[in-house]
């Protein structure tokens, strides 16, 4: 489950006229024929008086490599559940690769990778190669066992007991299973949890050649750089909603926040807190960063303010700092490693 765990609150990020639209505009199409690999249409999805899901609206297109953020509680996991219909919708409609959830992953159209909770998710005690030929055996067109092997890069696992799996190895394993029916359509959740920072280069560098085919990725993270880094497009979902929704550069400099970063031999924070526009102070060291929702109002202050500074840097906002303002939660999801 992505997200923090941290509560949210209504927020005002920016005029609504330099909001990112949540309307698509696709990176990469790769359409067939212009029909979209998903479309929700107005979706709504309650549990008895709560709106999980409320009239939700969106496409995706074919080719494209979609990251899904939210906060706990902001109706993530009741969409996931409705793309791979494991949930039906109480309003509106939801198509996958041009039908039916059901009927997209009952024809081996869709794969995916979720989270299990506890263990790997993988059959206990049987060797990687096993496993992977008796998921092969429930496709009707699957991918050849050698290609599911080397786009999943575990040939050196075959011999292995699932149970001897490390937690990066079995989010391999668990990679090549999702993907071992030849799926046009790939859905993972977190996928590089228990990964260190090698493992997850290698991993979204295998995605980007399983991309390259035309495959449509869509994936669920709360590391920001791989959200950052490696989608086309960044769907942001609070409160059952689209937020925001476009490339991660967009919704950046959707922002208004603004870090300004320098040096300064005595910082004193409580003086730092009061320049004009700041809303967050980080001292480590000699070092400090300002975010400000007024550069040029708080630079204009610390000048006055008598604070001798040198190696001032004014840039935008990060993805985390977008996520946090668009979503008005108290964090955001971990920023992990760049991939």
């Amino acid at each position: 489950m992505i997200g923090p765990s941290g509560t949210c609150r209504n927020a005002t990020v920016v005029p609504s006229e330099a909001r990112p639209s949540t309307s698509v505009s696709p990176v990469r199409t790769g359409a067939v024929g212009g029909d979209p690999a998903l479309r929700f249409d107005d979706v709504v999805r309650r549990y008895g008086k709560h709106v999980a899901v409320d009239h939700l609206s969106l496409q995706v297109a074919r080719g494209e490599t979609i990251a899904l953020l939210g906060p706990n509680g902001a109706g993530k996991s009741t969409t996931i559940s409705l793309l791979l219909g494991l949930l039906r919708p109480h309003g509106g409609t939801v198509e996958v690769l041009g039908t039916s959830p059901r009927q997209a992953v009952t024809d081996g159209r869709v794969g995916a990778m979720l989270q299990t909770g506890s263990g790997s998710g993988l059959p206990p005690g049987v060797r990687v190669a096993n496993a992977l030929q008796l998921v092969r055996r429930l496709y009707r067109r699957p991918a050849s066992f050698e290609l599911t092997v080397e786009r999943a890069g575990i040939g050196d696992l075959l011999g292995r007991s699932t149970h001897r799996l490390s937690g990066g190895q079995a989010q391999r394993v668990r990679f090549a299973v999702a993907i071992a029916g030849d799926p046009e359509l790939v859905f993972l959740d977190e996928p590089t949890a228990a990964m260190d920072v090698e493992s997850r280069r290698s991993f979204w560098r295998m995605m980007r050649q399983f991309g390259e085919e035309g495959r449509t990725i869509v994936f669920a993270t709360h590391h920001m750089h791989e959200a950052d880094q490696i989608a086309d497009r960044v769907v942001v979902i609070n409160r059952g909603q689209v937020v925001a929704n476009g490339p991660g550069a967009t919704l950046k400099a959707a922002v208004a926040i603004r870090q300004l970063r320098f040096v300064t031999g005595y910082p004193d924070e409580r003086v730092l807190d009061n320049l004009e526009g700041v809303t967050d102070v980080v001292v480590r060291g000699t070092g400090v960063a300002l975010n400000s929702l007024d550069a040029d109002a708080t630079i204009r202050a610390l000048v006055h303010s008598g604070i001798a500074f040198s190696d001032l840097e004014v840039a935008g906002a990060g993805l985390e700092d977008a996520f946090v303002a668009l979503t008005g939660c108290d964090r955001a999801p971990d920023r992990g490693q760049t991939p």
